[in-house]
C-alpha cells in the first residue's frame, strides 16, 4: 500500500508540475510538500525588502488614488482658474487657455505615472509570489487528501476482512 501511495504522489507531482523530475528531486519535493509547513506571509516577507523608494512610491500611489487627492486637486484647479481669470482682467497671470496650469499638470502626470507603475510592478511581483505559495499549498493539500483517502480505503478493506473473519467464526460456532 505504501508503495502505491508513493507512486500516486509521484504521478500527481509530475502531472501538476508537468515536467519530468529525477527520483531524488521528487523525494525532496514530496517531503517538502507533505512534512514541512510551506505557507508564507507574503506581505511580511515583502515588507522586509522594501527600500525607501518603494515605500515612497506606495505612499504616493495610495495618496494619488484617493478621493481626497481628487477633490483637493480639483479644488486647486478651480481656484487657479478663478484667480488667474481675475488677475488677467487686471493685466497679468496665466490667461486662458491656462498654459502654465497645463504645463504643471503635464509635469505632475509625467512624474506621477512612472512612480505609480513602480508600485504596481511591485504589487504584481507580490501577487506572483502569493500565487506560487497558493499553488504549493494546494498541491500539499491534494497530496495529503490522497494519502488520507488511501488510508481510509485500507482501513475499510481491513474492516471488511475483520467482519468476514468474524462471520466465518460465527458460522463455525453454529
Amino acid at each position: 500500500m505504501e508503495n502505491k501511495q508513493v507512486v500516486n504522489k509521484k504521478e500527481i507531482v509530475k502531472k501538476l508540475l508537468k515536467q519530468e523530475i529525477d527520483i531524488q528531486d521528487e523525494q525532496d519535493l514530496l517531503e517538502m510538500l507533505i512534512d514541512k509547513p510551506i505557507t508564507i506571509d507574503v506581505d511580511k516577507q515583502e515588507d522586509k525588502t522594501l527600500t525607501f523608494g518603494d515605500k515612497m512610491a506606495d505612499k504616493l500611489s495610495e495618496f494619488a488614488g484617493s478621493w481626497g487627492f481628487i477633490f483637493g486637486f480639483s479644488l486647486f484647479i478651480i481656484v487657479w482658474i478663478v484667480i488667474n481669470t481675475l488677475i488677467v482682467t487686471n493685466g497679468g497671470g496665466d490667461p486662458y487657455p491656462f498654459i502654465l496650469l497645463n504645463l504643471m499638470l503635464s509635469c505632475l502626470a509625467s512624474l506621477q505615472a512612472p512612480i505609480i507603475m513602480m508600485s504596481q510592478n511591485r504589487q504584481a511581483k507580490k501577487d506572483s509570489i502569493r500565487n506560487q505559495n497558493d499553488y504549493q499549498v494546494d498541491l500539499k493539500s491534494e497530496l495529503i487528501l490522497e494519502r488520507l483517502h488511501d488510508e481510509i480505503q485500507e482501513s475499510l478493506k481491513n474492516e471488511r476482512q475483520i467482519i468476514r473473519m468474524l462471520d466465518e467464526m460465527n458460522n463455525k460456532k453454529r
